[in-house]
């Protein structure tokens, strides 16, 4: 008998050894051919080597241990509608119109619609206080400077950007050297006198005034050198950002404030202050009620955009979402995110250029790498994060390719010469093929993603932010389990097309909200989430005002109790079974179950 269980287990042993190395083996199979696990394992961790993916795998599982951020993606979110095909431009180093113009038009060619286009205080009030002429340069040779508008290179790059249809978000920092009594304190730190950077922001916002809507105060005011030779300070940041809010705001009401973008660190040395302590103290000194659109740096660095590793001691695209949690906490839901600097840095290797200064401050990719996650990163934030508006690629070009040792330098989308790189093609194909979308979230009626006829945003009493879009007719794709929609007008009634199909859904349907006009529809309703074309038009012959779009996925929800009733059943007959079997057993003779 002792023989024979030895038997059994010897072959149970070998049974399972063989499972096992058939396992093995498949998951390697899958691993290097990129399989259906390396694919839920690139989903998770954005690593691509098997090694990197277990470890991922390891500290993805940590997330489950902290309190994940609250992004709030239920509420209602101001200037988050843009178009989110941007890019960091530095227009103003070509010396020749024509270039700047090239440069342009291979932008407006990829399909990017926004341009961060520095403005820097150095280059427009050069000499003086309310100086505006440069006279750095001696242009005809006889060895004096020869005066020249300062504006006029800037001028030229508002007319070019309204030629080939590209909306500028100007950003305002690097003062002269005018403005700082003792030059030690760096080039970057502020200037003395807050009042000076203020009197230029208004400045260029009057030149501009109709033409620039979108204002960015200072550049990562959280890290060296960006505020001087000198500690980073929160509270000094927040009061040059309020004055120069209140200034623009003056200048015209519909000016968009947009915060210095802070980058992504997890320092605490005086020169280099965590990204979330930094914003905590900005909100402490007050700095809510002075800006319209959070900004914050969005940088990829060691892994893919689909990390999901959540720790605030690590950097990733996703870093934004503890940004996002401090904004929520703070009252700050209603407004944006938008990613000022986005990208992957196929940074040479030492062998290949030995003389790369910091080589990996910034992560390193290859170039294949760089240009397959830079339109990942823009699919991710529109399918997951509702609240992140404009999204600026870190960057388009620099004039010449003297900046070769530096790192960041590697980021570039096209080379000085022109020569567009894969990162460059990779976006143009991305945007030019992309159907776009609403996923779960609150949009409003003037996001880029939807398609109106005879459209024009109105003074609206009663909407979310005041305004709403007015239209005879309104399309878009929705993925999700249900779309509602807040709406008024149209004789209050719409016809609404599903997927081609026309559905009965009239005034008599609606829910209205809070005692006003508005109506907030149903659309549709699901189990699990699909995508759908909404066509809305009005019953009457007049239009109708929508004011937002819900998109909601509650697909675990509405298959738990499903699930529930199914395996509630299925459990009580397997135990049922389980308890049959082992009276049986129990109840047979002792020596038949020896034999």
């Amino acid at each position: 008998m002792s023989h024979l269980l030895s038997s059994i287990r010897c072959r149970w042993t070998s049974g399972a050894l063989l499972i096992v190395v058939i396992l093995a083996a498949l998951l390697a199979l899958d691993l290097r051919g990129q399989g259906l696990v390396w694919q839920g394992l690139w989903w998770l961790t954005g690593e691509e080597t098997p090694l990197a993916q277990a470890r991922g795998l390891v500290e993805y599982l940590g997330n489950f241990l902290r309190v994940p951020p609250r992004t709030a993606p239920d509420v209602p979110v101001n200037h988050a509608g843009v178009n989110p095909y941007g890019v960091n431009t530095f227009l103003q180093q070509e010396v020749e119109p024509a270039k700047r113009e090239h440069q342009v038009q291979m932008i407006a060619a990829a399909g990017f619609t926004m341009i961060r286009q520095q403005f820097p205080w150095e280059d427009i009030e050069i000499h003086g206080r309310g100086d505006f002429t440069d006279r750095r340069n001696d242009l005809d040779g006889d060895g004096q400077p020869d005066a020249v508008d300062a504006w006029a290179k800037y001028d030229q790059i508002v007319a070019l950007a309204e030629q080939y249809g590209l909306t500028i978000q100007a950003r305002l920092d690097n003062p002269p050297a005018w403005t700082h009594a003792d030059p030690a304190i760096g080039s970057f730190a502020p200037p003395d006198d807050v009042q000076d950077f203020v009197n230029y922001a208004v400045t260029v916002a009057e030149r501009y005034r109709g033409r620039i809507r979108y204002y960015q105060i200072w550049n990562e005011p959280n890290i060296y050198p960006e505020w001087g030779e000198r500690p980073v300070n929160p509270e000094a940041y927040t009061d040059l950002l309020c004055r120069t809010y209140r200034a623009l705001k003056a200048v015209d009401p519909q000016i968009v404030v947009i915060s210095g973008p802070l980058s992504p660190t997890v320092s605490l040395t005086p020169e280099n202050l965590s990204d979330l302590i930094f914003l905590q103290r900005m909100y402490d000194a007050g700095a809510g009620a002075c800006f319209d659109v959070m900004s914050a740096q969005g940088y990829g660095f060691f892994s893919g955009p689909t990390d999901r590793r959540l720790r605030p001691l690590t950097l990733t695209y996703a870093r934004h979402l503890y940004i996002r949690d401090l904004m929520v906490a703070n009252g700050d839901a209603h407004k944006p995110i938008w990613i000022s600097e986005a990208g992957w840095n196929p940074v040479p290797g030492p062998d290949e250029a030995p003389e790369i200064v910091g080589r990996y401050n910034f992560g390193q990719v290859t170039e294949a790498q760089a240009a397959r996650y830079l339109p990942l990163a823009y699919q991710r934030a529109q399918e997951e994060w509702p609240w992140v508006g404009n999204i600026s690629a870190w960057f388009f070009k620099r004039a010449d390719d003297s900046e070769r040792g530096q790192a960041f330098y590697y980021f570039r989308m096209v080379e000085p010469d022109f020569t567009p790189l894969p990162v460059y093609h990779a976006m143009q194909a991305f945007v030019a093929n992309q159907q776009p979308a609403l996923y779960p979230g609150v949009y409003q009626g003037e996001h880029w993603a939807v398609r109106a006829r005879d459209a024009r945003l109105v003074d609206a009493p009663g909407a979310q932010f005041g305004q709403a879009l007015q239209s005879r007719e309104v399309t878009f794709d929705a993925v999700g389990t249900a779309v509602r929609v807040r709406w008024r007008g149209g004789g209050e009634a719409l016809n609404v097309e599903v997927d081609g199909r026309n559905t009965a859904i009239g005034g008599h349907c609606t829910r209205p909200l809070g005692g006003d006009e508005w109506h907030f529809t149903l659309l549709c309703s699901a189990l699990t989430p699909g995508r759908h074309t909404f066509r809305l038009t009005p019953v009457a012959d007049e239009p109708f005002l929508l004011d937002s779009i819900t998109v909601v996925n509650r697909t675990y929800e509405n298959l738990a109790p499903l699930v529930a009733a199914i395996g509630a059943p299925l459990s009580v007959l397997a135990l049922a079974c389980w308890r049959g079997l082992r009276e049986r057993r129990q109840a047979r003779p002792a020596q038949a179950r020896l034999v």
